[in-house]
């Protein structure tokens, strides 16, 4: 009787397990949710679009050419500046010790010019009177010209001294703001190392990066359209610089853009996108291959690897490998694996992987 409880508890358990099994398998194999865009969107604007950041026209990392300890901060993040103001003081106990010694030496040089002077006078008047010769003569001028030399080497000595004294005081070297402190009292400050950050307030610029393809069509004094996104705000500006290298820019080619209207509520750092004038007909002559666009939040990332999924047969995601190009705000440019007429997923409702059962949003 045993023995048959005990087989018909197995059975009951093995009929248990089973049955959760079939469960979780039919759980894994739910279709996942998706969300596909099988229209992609493509740049149908007449002008050319480049990404870029507003900065300052004027900006500074400021530093000292001297090592010392930082006395004094005067300054705070945002706080506004005026030229020749004094931001951060270093000590300069060492340079007050060297220019007393200077001044010290100078007294000496210029006690001994003074005396070298009165003996060539002296030695001038007795050789007009035939009571000096010649050599005694050369030879007191030599002496009072290495007096005079001694003072004129002693004099720039402390100008040298005082040249020392501006990097121990730093000053503002424009009228702007302060961006950035990366020190505070007490650090030592190091030749070279920034101290503090000032960009002027008064003109901003935009710097935007524009493909190979379409620096060709951009001219200097171009006005341009430049859309602030943070502010849904529109301004214009004038293309005011121009880079003929884009050999350390990734193969984009550096634009700089002044803008025509300054307003406080427009911060340097923000992010916009600037239309140039330029018909898409004139692009399309030296590339006729349609410009795709995808969303970035589509794009899947494995290193050094870019791809989207795409819909396969039987309702499957097939992950797609991408080669991209720039980018236009939140969209990127496909240049190869994927046809504008090919639909690709932008959103899940699950986790997608290669081969993914899928199930399209109503």
């Amino acid at each position: 009787m045993k023995n048959i409880l005990s087989i018909l508890a197995i059975s009951t358990l093995l009929f248990t397990s089973c049955s959760g099994d079939k469960k979780e398998k039919s759980a894994e194999l739910q279709p996942v949710i998706v969300k596909i865009n099988g229209k992609l969107d493509t740049n149908n604007s007449p002008f050319v679009n480049a990404s870029g950041k507003i900065e300052a026209e004027n900006s500074a990392n400021l530093s000292t050419r001297m090592m010392g300890y930082v006395t004094k901060l005067h300054v705070k993040v945002g706080q506004n500046v005026r030229a020749g103001q004094l931001l951060v003081s270093v000590n300069s106990t060492d340079l007050q010790a060297k220019k007393a010694q200077v001044d010290a030496s100078i007294i000496q040089a210029q006690a001994a010019y003074t005396n070298a002077k009165k003996d060539y006078d002296r030695f001038v008047n007795l050789f007009a009177q035939q009571s000096a010769s010649q050599k005694e003569l050369d030879d007191m001028t030599a002496r009072f010209e290495m007096a005079k030399a001694g003072l004129e080497a002693a004099k720039q000595m402390r100008n040298e001294i005082q040249a020392q004294f501006s990097y121990s005081n730093i000053t503002a070297p424009f009228s702007g703001v302060v961006t950035n402190t990366f020190v505070k009292e007490g650090d030592m400050a190091n030749p070279g190392m920034p101290l503090v950050s000032v960009e002027g307030a008064t003109r901003l610029q935009v710097v935007a990066m524009v493909s190979e393809s379409d620096i060709a069509y951009v001219k200097q004094g171009m006005t341009v359209k430049v859309n602030i996104k943070s502010l849904n705000k529109e301004v214009t500006g004038k293309v005011s610089e121009i880079s003929l290298s884009a050999k350390n820019t990734g193969g984009q080619y550096l634009v700089k853009v002044n803008l025509n209207q300054q307003d406080k509520s427009i911060l340097s750092g923000m992010f916009v996108n600037v239309q140039f004038p330029i018909e898409k007909t004139k692009v399309v002559e030296t590339n006729t291959t349609e410009r795709v666009l995808i969303p970035t939040s589509a794009l899947i990332k494995q290193g050094q690897l870019s791809g989207v999924y795409t819909v396969g047969n039987g309702n499957v995601a097939i992950l797609r490998w991408l080669r991209l190009g720039k980018t236009f705000g939140n969209q990127v440019e496909v240049l190869s694996g994927l046809s504008a007429n090919e639909a690709y997923i932008v959103s899940a409702d699950g986790k997608l992987f290669n081969g993914a059962k899928i199930q399209l949003a109503n």
